[in-house]
């Protein structure tokens, strides 16, 4: 079987269908259904539990308003995914806007903003509308999914962050630094801040609010630390991998130093020996995430292996040369660009060439 130029072997084929079967299994759920009045009071009573990666994000009133407009006018509501605790109470996976604005509205009295289709009820509160309304308001019902024990923490924020693509919400580095805040996550937001780090991996300013430094700075350690036990799945390994080093420099703080000075001594490397940083061309305003891992790490590799080239000098690597390469163009292409074998070889191009200076 081929898939354009690529020839799919049999073992591929098996390997794939392996990992989609063990990815499905995570995902085990089944489905509710609940009035509005039941969710908005379970939400008061904290039988729901929202994440704290998710509360932060809270809409403004004009999509409060308009969420409630749909609701009295019947319009089909989105499913709200569960997730069930061993306590027995919910935490909110997808959903927490519309149940918070849920209960703000019936419970608090949320008073209304100015609607599209109901302008007669715009400045309402929900006791400004008659008892009879108010009846069956609270009657409506809307769907949930409830996922079991097989959704572990890591599944639960992938499904968050696919269900809210091309929403503004949060995306994966920004629900690591939410859910995992800890020793490792301050020095991570700390080295993203630096300076020189920043000349080196221009971002666009939307990536940059959106934690894309946080981002990069994470996969250097934790493809540094272990990409011997990454298996194609980069959220799931960093967010593991996050979690575990909170604990790590929790028990031992002096491991944000030695981290830190890791970090720093490998930017000061590129930047003394490849004349572009991270960028494709010297005005380049982007930094390709396959070509800052190829580089970053390939650069730390170098160094932990053969200490010395930190004192060479730029002419007697040439990176110009094999940076502008057709084998490295294609090495960090963005194809594949997550598989193992992908990343180590682009990681490993680097390496042998600075190794071999």
């Amino acid at each position: 079987m081929t898939n354009g130029d690529l020839l799919i072997t049999p073992e591929e084929q098996a390997a794939a269908e392996q990992q989609i079967v063990e990815q499905s299994k995570r995902i085990d759920f089944y489905i509710t259904e609940y009035t509005v009045e039941i969710l908005a009071n379970k939400m008061r009573a904290g039988e729901y539990i929202v994440p704290s990666y998710q509360r932060a994000f809270t809409w403004e009133p004009e999509r409060r308003s308009k969420f409630i407009e749909s609701v009295i006018m019947g319009l089909p509501i989105p499913f709200v995914f569960f997730w069930e605790m061993p306590d027995g109470k919910l935490e909110v996976v997808d959903g927490s806007q519309r149940l918070r604005t849920l209960e703000e509205f019936i419970l608090d009295d949320f008073r209304l903003g100015d609607l599209d289709q109901l302008s007669y009820i715009s400045g309402f509160r929900f006791t400004d509308l008659p008892e009879s309304r108010q009846r069956k308001i609270k009657n409506k019902s809307i769907r949930g999914i409830v996922l079991n024990e097989y959704a572990d923490e890591s599944a639960r924020l992938d499904m968050f962050e696919r269900i809210n693509t091309g929403s503004k919400i949060a995306n994966k580095a920004e629900v690591r630094r939410g859910a995992l805040s800890g020793p490792f996550l301050d020095l991570v937001i700390e080295l993203g801040d630096d300076p020189l780090f920043i000349s080196l991996a221009p971002i666009s300013p939307k990536l940059k609010d959106e934690r894309g430094y946080d981002e990069l700075v994470t996969r250097f350690f934790a493809y540094g630390d272990g990409l011997d036990e990454y298996r194609d799945r980069p959220a799931d390994f960093m967010f593991q991998y996050a979690k575990r080093m909170n604990r790590e420099f929790s028990t031992d703080p002096s491991l944000a130093v030695s981290y830190a000075r890791r970090f720093r001594e490998t930017m000061e490397f590129i930047n003394r020996v490849f004349p572009h940083g991270f960028r494709k061309s010297p005005t380049g305003k982007a930094t390709p995430r396959a070509r800052y891992e190829s580089i970053a790490l390939g650069s730390y590799f170098a160094l932990h292996d053969r200490p010395e080239i930190r004192d060479f000098t730029r002419e007697r690597f040439n990176v110009a040369e094999w940076t502008q390469s057709d084998e490295f163009l294609e090495k960090t292409g963005s194809d594949g660009a997550n598989a193992r074998a992908r990343l180590e070889g682009r990681v490993q191009f680097v390496r042998e060439r600075l190794v071999n200076a």
